[in-house]
């Protein structure tokens, strides 16, 4: 009675392991989809600001996450120092990962 399976067990026993091996397609194919549509945006993205971090520089005007512009006058390892406004007295040492963009100061000519 049993060691060989024949006719119908067979048939049950191919059934299921096609039917696992789907499922674990389906789950390959949406995990990948996750990847791609949630994961990869996020690392060029962190890698797009770990660029503009690098190329920092003195004179540079920047946008803080908190949204005040000012011009860059000391860049360390971690920091920057940031002055503010017009006054010439408003210098606040902080953190590069508060800088949410960079402009470059122009050269003024106009093309």
């Amino acid at each position: 009675m049993g060691i060989l399976l024949t006719g119908e067990d067979a048939a049950a026993a191919a059934g299921g392991t096609a039917g696992f091996v789907s499922m674990l397609l389906v789950y390959a194919i949406l995990i990948g989809a996750m990847w791609f549509f949630f994961m990869r945006p996020q690392s060029k993205e962190k890698k797009r600001i770990a660029a503009m971090l690098s190329a920092l520089e003195i004179g540079d005007c920047v946008m803080t996450t908190s949204g005040f512009y000012g011009i860059v006058i000391d860049i360390t390892e971690d920091t920057v120092i940031v002055e503010f406004g017009n006054n010439k007295n408003c210098r606040i040492p902080m953190d590069k990962s508060a800088i949410s963009r960079v402009e470059k100061p122009s050269d003024g000519s106009n093309n």
